[in-house]
């Protein structure tokens, strides 16, 4: 897979992609990324890629031309007419897990981080292909939550992960959140691990594991019940 962020702040990306999954993801050469700065793609001596906005108001737009030129550069290297171009804003689609598998099919993944008080109309409509919201909040820039979509999604690019088990185990895999997971020591400071976790059957320790998942994901989010069956298992007890 082949990721491309075009940003006006290069290093707030380069930072994070040279750590931790990011990193070993790159150096197995499984997925390779690509930091472009919008200023890059300006034609001015000042190289600037804002202006005011059309009509009054506060804050600054970023333009079209340094986007729809670096569109045309990769539809160059890509070598192909369509690909996913994902918009990071508030008024896009909530990302879910379901959109992380969709995702993880593509080979070449563009990301356009949006900042000030956003992208020109123009690039949206005509460029990007997924607008996608990380929540009902606004940050600065679209550095961050492209940074977080990007780190969902490769989590299922094969052999990012030692064991691909552990993304099938996380919370909405099978739209049922993930229960409590404990590690070494046994006791600590009078806390104990659960002793079925102890006791090496494990038939009992799955059924354990179901019935975690199913109780917490009754009690913080019983909608995704509800969407998985269509019945309520709020109960008198929720």
């Amino acid at each position: 897979m082949n990721i491309y962020f075009i940003t006006a702040f290069p290093e707030i990306l380069r930072i994070s992609l040279s750590e931790s999954m990011f990193r070993k993801a790159c150096e197995n050469e499984l997925v390779s990324y690509h930091v472009w700065d919008l200023r890059d793609f300006t034609k001015d001596k000042h190289r600037q890629i804002d202006d005011t906005p059309y009509g009054g108001g506060a804050g600054m737009v970023l333009k079209p031309e340094p986007f729809f030129r670096a569109y045309d550069k990769l539809k160059e290297m890509i070598g192909k007419n369509s690909f996913k171009v994902i918009y990071p804003s508030p008024q896009g689609e909530v990302f879910n897990h379901q959109m992380t598998l969709e995702l993880a099919k593509e080979s070449d993944l563009i990301f356009f981080c949006g900042h000030y008080k956003g992208i020109d109309e123009r690039v949206i409509e005509n460029l990007v292909t997924d607008e996608i919201s990380i929540g009902d909040y606004v940050l600065t820039g679209g550095e961050l939550p492209s940074l977080v979509i990007a780190d969902a999604v490769i989590r299922h690019v094969p052999g990012v992960l030692n064991t691909y088990e552990s993304a099938e185990t996380d919370s909405f895999t099978d739209e049922m959140l993930e229960g409590p997971i404990y590690t070494h020591p046994r006791e600590y400071r009078t806390l104990k691990v659960p002793d079925v976790l102890l006791s090496g059957n494990h038939a009992k320790i799955d059924k354990w594991r179901y019935e975690q998942r199913l109780k917490r994901t009754k009690e913080r989010r019983k909608e995704l019940l509800k969407s998985k069956t269509g019945n309520d298992f709020g109960g008198k007890d929720g």
